[in-house]
């Protein structure tokens, strides 16, 4: 794989590079903080983007905005977000993008040198690596939701499509139906998994959530 890093600590930077670098994987760019982050992309059009959460200058959510803002300009960019937190805000944006090719990892949680560069080559290949710890914090605040199994095939064929970051428009061609159907899909979806409206949740990305939490 060709890679491209978004991490600001100098030593984790060099040794991811390195760790990469032993399975045969090329750093094609390495990143101090996240401002270059979408044209360092353009020009090296890596296969994996690998980004910290908090860099500089404010070490607050530098890493994961830049993330959410490369996947609106190049949707389906892989990328593997890798932090010591959950910044649960933009986390919900970057998984509104679509779960296809997109991990999320906890620093502290990667326990085995195999198991992270399995995770990045999963994501790269469009596959999903969320820490359980991760999807659990995003739904912290919410109340529990009903079973994933209460939907029924067809709903479920759209929760799959609405993770891969699709409109409603996008599902209606993939699966040959109206608009209007799957905007009852959606709703029963919604209404399945308690999903109430709410100002302060984003019913799409939790009913995603879900669906990327359940077996």
């Amino acid at each position: 794989m060709r890679i491209v890093i978004a991490e600001d600590s100098v030593l984790l930077r060099e040794g991811i590079t390195r760790l990469l670098a032993e399975y045969d994987h090329e750093v094609v760019d390495a990143l101090g903080d996240a401002t270059r982050l979408v044209d360092s992309v353009a020009e090296h059009d890596p296969d994996l983007v690998i980004v910290d959460v908090r860099m500089p200058p404010t070490h607050t959510d530098e890493g994961l905005r830049a993330a959410v803002d490369l996947r609106g300009r190049r949707p389906g960019t892989p990328v593997l977000v890798l932090s010591q937190y959950v910044e649960e805000r933009y986390a919900t944006e970057l998984i509104a993008t679509g779960t296809a090719g997109l991990g999320y990892l906890l620093k502290e949680r990667v326990a085995d040198v195999r198991d992270f560069v399995d995770a990045a080559r999963r994501v790269a290949g469009g596959g999903t690596a969320l820490d359980p710890e991760v999807v659990a914090q995003l739904l912290v605040r919410t109340r529990r939701r009903e079973p994933i199994d209460a939907l029924t095939p067809r709903e479920r064929e759209v929760l799959a499509l609405m993770a891969q970051g699709r409109s409603n428009s996008a599902i209606a061609a993939a699966l040959v139906v109206s608009d209007g159907a799957v905007e009852k899909h959606i709703s029963s979806i919604f209404t399945k998994l308690d999903l109430a409206p709410s100002e302060s949740e984003h019913r799409r990305v939790l009913a995603v959530l879900a669906f990327v939490q359940s077996p």
